[in-house]
């Protein structure tokens, strides 16, 4: 990892121990960068991966040595009548088991493969935890607007109400337009309970993405943009193995394919060779004993593993094909959602909300003339709130769908991804 991520981590830790010291109110709202840092510094799921890394280090270091050799200690031609032991052939050797040429090789090109497959699977668990953050952080982004147009929806109908409630009082109107205000005031209190939690509830997942309970009760800093970047839609989905879903499968055909050179050397039996030296104990001689066995491939010669390594190519083969295809359908799937999300935004942006605004002026205005009724008035109100609500929920769609398209276009070596 690069030195910007631990020193974004020992950041985010450090504001958060000023919590315990000095309360919640010196921890400094939580950006957004800082919420991925931490998810990565704190994910269980990305330990666990580097474990496997590790553990595919260890098989592959080990792939490459050879068996230990054998000590032996032998006495051969042991007498049972007189001499015994001291007329015996005593003998102290070693022997080697020796694979076959190639062999070990390829065992330790095995092991370099699972290596790369565990550091592909580690990129792919950023890539996902890291969109995974960004969404939670941009529902809370969005939840809290919902929220603040939620009050100001209920400060509106309470400012109906109570000019309602005046008319009638005065007799300029009658009791079913208070009636009809204070309904539409209960709607907006509802309305704004249900936001509140779902804000809540947005809060609270997140800081269970991040394994920080106690964040749900951190301020959040920053607001969705009602743009974004679409110069990225310019770009291709990486290739080649570039991203991780397709670093995954790739290595995976790659080990396959060894796998079956492996099988295919199989039957091919390894030697082991002994040398031994010692004493003749009835003459008094010296002698030197040399060995070389070999296993004979009469009754296993490795069909079956062929057979399954020849399978487990053409899987292999498959799943990268699937791989790749499925990268460039999702590529297509999420652009659209991008141009989409922008092209409704934009529309809210530029047509719909200024038409509501502008609705909502002209009948407070024609209301406070006596030219519109109260109902007119309220339901203009909540057509302009519906607006801004539903401008929201594209806000963050955009975001998303954003979020989707960096995601399958970050490398699979790119510690951040963001």
């Amino acid at each position: 990892m690069h030195t910007s991520f631990y020193r974004s981590a020992f950041l985010c830790f450090l504001a958060l121990g000023a919590r315990s010291v000095f309360g919640a109110e010196a921890v400094p709202p939580l950006t957004l960068d800082a919420a991925v840092q931490l998810a990565l510094a704190t994910s269980p799921e990305l330990r666990a991966a580097d474990g496997r890394i590790a553990a595919a280090l260890g098989r592959a270091d080990q792939s490459r040595r050879w068996a230990n050799p054998e000590l032996t200690l032998n006495a051969d031609d042991w007498p049972t009548g007189r001499g015994g032991f001291s007329e015996a052939k005593k003998l102290v050797g070693l022997s080697q088991a020796v694979p076959f040429p190639g062999k070990k090789r390829l065992d330790r090109q095995l092991g370099v493969a699972d290596v790369r497959t565990a550091e592909a699977e580690v990129a792919q668990h950023r890539l996902e935890l890291i969109r995974e953050v960004k969404g939670a952080f941009f529902q809370v982004l969005a939840a809290r607007q919902r929220v603040a147009v939620a009050a100001e929806l209920t400060a509106v109908a309470t400012a109906s109400a109570d000019t309602a409630r005046k008319r009638v009082a005065a007799g300029a109107a009658p009791d079913q337009e208070l009636l009809r205000a204070e309904i539409a005031l209960e709607l907006a209190r509802n309305e704004a309970a249900s936001l509140a939690r779902e804000a809540d509830s947005a809060r609270q997942t997140l800081a269970t993405l991040l394994g920080r309970a106690e964040l749900a009760d951190t301020a959040i800093a920053g607001a969705l943009a009602d743009t974004v970047d679409l110069s990225i839609l310019d770009r291709t989905p990486a290739r080649d193995a570039a991203h991780p879903s397709l670093a995954i499968a790739r290595s995976a055909r790659d080990r396959a394919e060894l796998a079956l050179r492996r099988a295919r050397l199989e039957p091919y039996p390894d030697v082991t060779m002994a040398v031994a030296g010692g004493r003749d104990g009835a003459s008094g001689t010296s002698v030197v004993q040399l060995g070389l066995s070999v296993p004979l491939p009469l009754f296993d010669r490795s069909k079956g593993r062929k057979q399954e390594a020849t399978a487990q190519v053409a899987i292999a083969d498959a799943e990268l094909t699937t791989a790749t295809r499925k990268l460039a359908r999702d590529w297509q799937l999420a652009a659209q959602r991008l141009r989409t999300a922008a092209a409704q935004v934009a529309s809210y942006r530029e047509r719909i909300l200024p038409k509501a605004d502008a609705a909502q002026r002209l009948v407070q205005i024609g209301f406070e003339q006596g030219k519109f009724g109260l109902v007119d008035l309220l339901d203009t109100q909540r057509t302009a709130a519906e607006a801004r609500l539903a401008y929201q929920q594209k806000l963050l769609e955009l975001h998303l769908a954003h979020a989707d398209v960096e995601a399958l276009l970050a490398p699979a070596g790119d510690p951040k991804s963001s």
